[in-house]
């Protein structure tokens, strides 16, 4: 693994500024938006780097090989425009914000790094060579565009708007996920551009999830309601992601896997039929829009429909229509949602019924506007025109051709509605005052409009810089050629057809009202609503049913869903040969353990009380780190050791507010007994059976090796902190989210960030004494505060020593951390909740985060240093009166892990300790 590689920087540059957002801001107001548009600006510099350095560029940096992921990339023609127009765009849309929005908005920090975040996950996925890395940039889309559909927290319409996008872009890649695994397993490589070269053979759900993922991106039919639904977002936001970005990428993702499946028919039976729907019906609705940004909208999922029927038809000819109306779209549509932005914030309202004679007042912006309608009408010399002209050539003699010739005439017919709403003087109503526009407003949409004009004479130049990736059609389709003009053709004719057929749905616009008003159907919006709380309402009874507020029926059922699979593997599989040798024991005090784990289960089943209860479930897990002692793990010993210490703790807590005898359980001790015997059976049985499957050799062997190679004398270590380092990350965050969530249940009603600090009796300026005498007489115990002062101190200076010891000895950060709780535990039971609050002065929640990210971060080290991420790095120095030190990366994930760990155990005694004892002393005050 070397440095760090062009694509890899720049997504990083993204990052950094997107963190540093708030804090410039904070410092430079909306001056910031010029430093947060360098990352774009640096992204599109590149993309004119590599295109005249020339094409392909690839990238590739290992990150998990066994499972097919790398951070690989790679820049073709197509994700090379893609890569201008998500880069160039944005930088125009973040200067544009900058007069946008008011100085002072109390959000305008939060925006500018979830958008300039947004645009390094769409360099991302554009530029991805490996399905399983595009898939992590397209929910990163998914949840940054939640946020910036949603930036309007108070606002009803936002927060829906932004949860109809979420759920139905995130259900998309979910099946979009699916269907990679199964090209990947097929293909036998994620890497895209091999994939392509040589797809797999017939893979029909593949195909279909994929297909399913790039249709609910794009919003095509029947995935096309909450498009609209996000015109909520402030018109920056539209303007980037619902023009050149986010719903971009379906359209993407079909263009990148068309040379290897457009030619399927299921690929073509679902993708050509859906395009020509959603572009009829989004223009349609279009025209029957009053508002000018949903009336864009619903241009834009018509014009998704187009691009996605031009990609869809898998033809060499559509292809390049496709690239071409990918280009022109991006420009004449942004320009458009910003032409729309500065007419609201200069007559404050975008309501065509409303605003009158706007063209006289901003001239400048109306020709935009015109010039960039003109584009999306298809008229000439514009990139629009050459575009649609290529569509129709490359479609004669399809079926499809009649729906974009109709969708065209419809997409003329409201390119006229929205210039003639936003700008013409309309009898009986007055002009609305217009207040000045910046140039930092104006200068965006009129660059992006005059783009689409000078550009179009450089479309057959353009035509064949993207050969490299239309040649990669198989099929080559009906003759066509991307030209600003072509000559008197039937593409031409049918053109001007569409173009008289719009005027005259425009001239005809009250009929076409009525007749649209007669046609009403049912609102998407309202139909993806009611089938929300449908679903909703099944998922509530469906849990009813099942969950009736028994924990220990939850876990029979669990348990016999594990022996159920077991029996049905060996009644339907036949029962497996296992060539496993058994040893009943290898040292005489196993057995004597065994049997004494044994007797305490079974006395668990008997236990009347849950003091008694407790302690015999305490003993099988202190008789289990005598069993990891007795195979010569002290590591593990020492861990379950003290796990089963600080579990024990947590009963003692939770016991106080439980009575004294439990309820007699409803099934009966013989039953139970019998499910922990086939449990105990079914568990062993498939670890044999696991073990005589193996297929390759064991690593056990080359465990020491690899802690050798580490720096680490301790294999545990190397195992948990270098080798699967990733599983103890991952582990760290389910044990932080499983405390956050046992510890909330407490506070239903009240959640405090805080441990009240103030002690009873001891209201002073000074800093209270350690060990009060807090709690009242009666519930002192002298004997207990006599030992939390003696041991403290040194208990914590032994969690410490574990924590450094562990890289070559027994130890850790883990049972550092949960020393160092016990610690806290002893002085908690001392002092009572005051003396907890005074004992961790941190919240738990900043500790637990301090700790996670701390281990996380990590990563970086090694990926700064060109190794892999999480990858352990060592060195030894001299210090002086130290002599020799041995430090290593490890140490730092370890203090995550403590410092994660000590955040736990003080969240559960401030949860089940000292909220507890406050809802106690709160019940028994009269």
């Amino acid at each position: 693994m070397g440095p760090l590689q062009p694509v890899e920087s720049l997504l990083i540059l993204h990052a950094v500024a997107a963190a540093c957002a708030p804090w410039l801001v904070v410092r430079l107001g909306r001056a910031s938006f010029a430093l947060l548009a360098l990352p774009p600006a640096a992204g599109f510099a590149y993309a004119g780097w590599t295109g005249w350095r020339g094409l392909p560029a690839r990238e590739s940096t290992p990150w998990a090989p066994v499972a097919g992921l790398e951070l690989s990339f790679r820049v073709d023609p197509l994700a090379l425009l893609m890569t201008a127009l998500v880069t160039g765009v944005g930088v125009l849309v973040l200067c544009y914000s900058a007069r946008y929005f008011p100085e002072g908005d109390e959000g305008l920090g939060r925006y500018g790094g979830v958008m300039v975040a947004f645009a390094g996950s769409m360099l991302g996925l554009v530029t991805a060579d490996n399905l399983l890395l595009l898939y992590v940039f397209w929910e990163l889309t998914t949840v940054f565009s939640y946020l910036l559909i949603g930036s309007d927290p108070q606002s009803r319409p936002s927060r829906q708007a932004a949860m109809k996008a979420l759920t139905v872009t995130t259900l998309g890649g979910l099946a979009m996920l699916a269907g990679f695994v199964l090209l990947g397993q097929a293909a036998g490589t994620y890497r895209i551009s091999e994939i392509v070269a040589s797809p797999p053979g017939l893979a029909p759900a593949a195909v279909v999830l994929v297909l399913v993922g790039a249709l609910s991106k794009s919003a095509i039919f029947p995935f096309s309601t909450w498009l609209p639904a996000a015109m909520a977002a402030p018109t920056p936001v539209s303007a980037y992601l619902h023009a050149a970005a986010m719903v971009k990428a379906g359209v993407y993702l079909l263009a990148r896997l068309g040379p290897a499946y457009g030619d399927l028919t299921l690929w073509r039976a679902v993708a050509v039929p859906l395009g020509v729907v959603t572009m009829l019906l989004g223009g349609w609705r279009a025209l029957r829009e009053n508002d000018l940004k949903r009336l864009l909208a619903y241009g834009t999922v018509s014009q998704l429909g187009f691009l996605v029927l031009l990609f869809g038809a898998g033809t060499r000819g559509a292809a390049l229509a496709g690239v071409g109306m990918l280009l022109a779209h991006a420009l004449f549509k942004a320009a458009l949602f910003l032409v729309v932005g500065i007419v609201d914030h200069a007559a404050g309202t975008r309501d065509l019924r409303e605003l009158s004679g706007a063209g006289r007042a901003m001239p400048w912006v109306c020709a935009a506007a015109v010039l960039a309608g003109a584009s999306m009408a298809g008229l000439p010399p514009l990139a629009g025109f050459a575009g649609k002209e290529a569509a129709l050539e490359s479609l004669m003699g399809s079926p499809a051709l009649v729906g974009v010739v109709a969708g065209s005439a419809l997409t003329a017919a409201y390119t006229l509605r929205f210039l003639w709403g936003a700008f013409a003087a309309k009898p009986g109503v007055p002009p609305r005052p217009m207040h000045p526009t910046p140039a930092a407003m104006s200068g965006p949409a009129a660059l992006l409009a005059v783009l689409g004009l000078v550009l179009a004479p450089l479309t057959s130049w353009y035509a064949g810089a993207m050969s490299g990736y239309t040649d990669t059609f198989r099929e080559a389709g009906h003759h066509s050629h991307l030209a600003l003009w072509s000559g008197f053709t039937p593409a031409l004719l049918l053109s001007a057809l569409a173009l008289a057929a719009g005027v005259l749905l425009f001239l005809t616009r009250a009929p076409v009202a009525r007749a649209g008003a007669a046609l009403h159907v049912a609102d998407s919006g309202q139909l993806f609503w009611l089938a929300v709380r449908r679903l909703d309402r099944f998922a509530i009874q469906l849990t009813g049913f099942i969950q009736r507020g028994s924990v220990p029926d939850y876990l029979m059922l669990t348990l016999l869903a594990a022996v159920g699979v077991g029996l049905f593997s060996v009644v339907y599989g036949g029962a497996p040969h296992v060539d496993v040798p058994i040893v009943a024991w290898q040292r005489p005090e196993q057995p004597i353990v065994v049997a004494l784990l044994a007797a305490a289960a079974v006395l668990a089943l008997f236990s009347r009380a849950y003091v008694l209860l407790a302690l015999v479930v305490g003993l099988t897990g202190y008789g289990t780190a005598l069993l990891f002692l007795a195979h010569g793990s002290p590591d593990l010993a020492l861990t379950q050791f003290l796990a089963e210490t600080l579990s024990l703790v947590v009963f003692a807590l939770v016991l106080r507010r439980l009575p004294i005898q439990p309820v007699r359980g409803r099934v009966p001790v013989a039953v139970r007994l019998a499910l922990g015997l086939a449990v105990g059976v079914v568990a062993s049985g498939g670890g044999m059976v696991a073990m005589a499957a193996r297929g390759t050799e064991p690593v056990g062997a080359l465990m020491e090796e690899a802690a050798r190679e580490s720096g680490a004398r301790n294999i545990v270590s190397a195992i948990i902190l270098d080798i699967r380092a990733w599983d103890t990350l991952g582990e760290s965050a389910v044990v932080i989210v499983l405390t956050l969530g046992v510890t909330s249940m407490v506070f239903l009603r009240r959640r405090t960030f805080a441990i009240e600090r103030s002690l009873a009796g001891h209201r002073t300026e000074e800093r209270p004494h350690w060990l009060a005498a807090t709690l009242p007489r009666g519930q002192r115990a002298l004997a207990l505060e006599v030992v939390a002062r003696l041991t403290f101190h040194t208990v914590l200076t032994l969690s410490v020593f574990l924590l450094f010891i562990g890289h070559s000895g027994v130890g850790g950060g883990f049972a550092g951390g949960i020393v160092a709780g016990l610690a806290i535990t002893v002085r908690y039971l001392a002092g009572g909740r005051n003396e907890l609050a005074v004992a961790v002065p941190a919240h738990a929640g900043v500790l637990m985060g301090a700790g996670l990210t701390l281990s996380a971060g990590t990563a970086l080290i090694g990926l700064l240093f060109g190794r892999a991420a999480l990858e352990m790095l060592a060195t030894d120095v001299s210090v002086p009166l130290l002599g020799h030190v041995h430090l290593s990366t490890g140490l730092l994930f370890d203090l995550g892990v403590y410092v994660s760990i000590v955040g736990m155990v003080q969240d559960v005694l401030r949860g089940l300790g000292a909220e507890l004892d406050r809802q106690i002393d709160a019940e028994e005050t009269p």
